[in-house]
């Protein structure tokens, strides 16, 4: 049976310079030893301290806690005036990290290599070149940069309009969606100080002159909803658009007659009594929150609204606006 690998220096963390490893004491055999991952030259990190997500958390979660991880590794060696950009910054703020054309995005990026860390530079310095990372050169008038966990990343409004250059209107209308959306407490009391970026600051992105891509920034401006709280109902909701169906407010407190809160529909046309709940998968395999929704739907109808519940499988089958347009229909619409 082989000898387990020698301690490393007390001193070192979990992320650490091969460097100051070998400065400790520790043997380049040792550094070389399975127990240490090499995500970037340079950098070692003790691999039974990565930290992966619970396992029954989402695949997008899971993604996005490895470039966090990535990030936190490639720190140890990123230059003074280096900062994150395009979808790392994305993971740094907790997005949704949208898929590239032809791109297959593995949960593994801190062991396995996997997709490149976005690392900027303002021009003119020379974007960065090495192991796992795609260097960026960015004009300093198309970005401003703030802290981010301790990590300099582009402003969320930045960061979104410059991924014109990789995805199309619907995937910024996705992505500016989840930026503009005003978050809710535990107790759901809407934090308009939380939220990443408003509507007035995605424009004063979109408009910084030479920007690239700016069609598919304005297209997807003309689309973005405040009160979207996922990708998939962004989904639902341009699907909806697409089929001519009236516009729903979003993210709406639905109360009774003397004004008591019954819940927090993720949409709603007053005009027709129509509340739209996007259900999860937690919705399911949750007991104490499948009770509270079927009070809650109990409850909605009662106070003369018809819920309309809608799955993911109903939105990417187009059933959604099926089961929705049904619903209007009873209660007068006319498309």
């Amino acid at each position: 049976m082989p000898s387990p690998p020698a301690p490393l220096p007390p001193e070192l963390g979990r992320t650490f310079h091969y460097g100051e490893a070998r400065a400790r004491g520790a043997s380049p055999r040792r550094l070389r030893a399975g127990d240490l991952a090499a995500p970037h030259r340079g950098v070692r990190v003790r691999v039974a301290e990565v930290g992966r997500e619970p396992d029954d958390t989402d695949r997008a979660s899971r993604i996005g806690h490895a470039v966090r991880r990535r990030a936190e590794a490639y720190d140890v060696v990123r230059h003074p005036d280096a900062f994150f950009v395009g979808r790392t910054a994305l993971a740094l703020y907790a997005l949704p990290l949208e898929r590239l054309p032809g791109e297959q995005l593995s949960g593994d990026l801190l062991l396995s290599g996997g997709a490149a860390l976005d690392v900027g530079v303002f021009a003119p310095q020379r974007a960065p070149r090495a192991r796992g990372v795609r260097g960026v050169q960015v004009r300093p008038a198309l970005a401003t940069l703030r802290s981010v966990g301790g990590f300099p990343v582009t402003s969320p409004a930045s960061t979104w309009a410059l991924l014109a250059g990789e995805l199309d209107a619907t995937g910024l209308t996705r992505l500016g969606d989840a930026l503009v959306r005003i978050p809710r407490d535990e107790r759901g009391r809407l934090l308009p100080d939380h939220r990443l970026a408003t509507m007035e600051q995605l424009r004063a992105a979109a408009d910084v002159p030479r920007r690239r891509g700016r069609p598919a920034l304005y297209a997807a401006l003309a689309q973005i909803r405040v009160g979207s709280a996922s990708p998939l109902e962004t989904n639902w909701r341009l699907a909806a658009d697409a089929e001519g169906m009236p516009e729903f407010a979003l993210d709406v407190e639905i109360r009774d007659a003397r004004g008591a809160l019954l819940g927090i529909a993720d949409a709603a046309h007053h005009g027709y009594r129509v509340a739209v709940e996007i259900e999860g998968d937690h919705h399911r395999t949750d007991r104490a929150q499948w009770s509270r929704d079927i009070e809650k739907h109990a409850a909605y109808v009662a106070a003369g609204w018809e819920p309309v519940r809608l799955t993911a499988a109903h939105i990417r089958s187009g059933r959604a606006t099926i089961l929705l347009g049904d619903a209007l229909r009873r209660r007068g619409w006319i498309g």
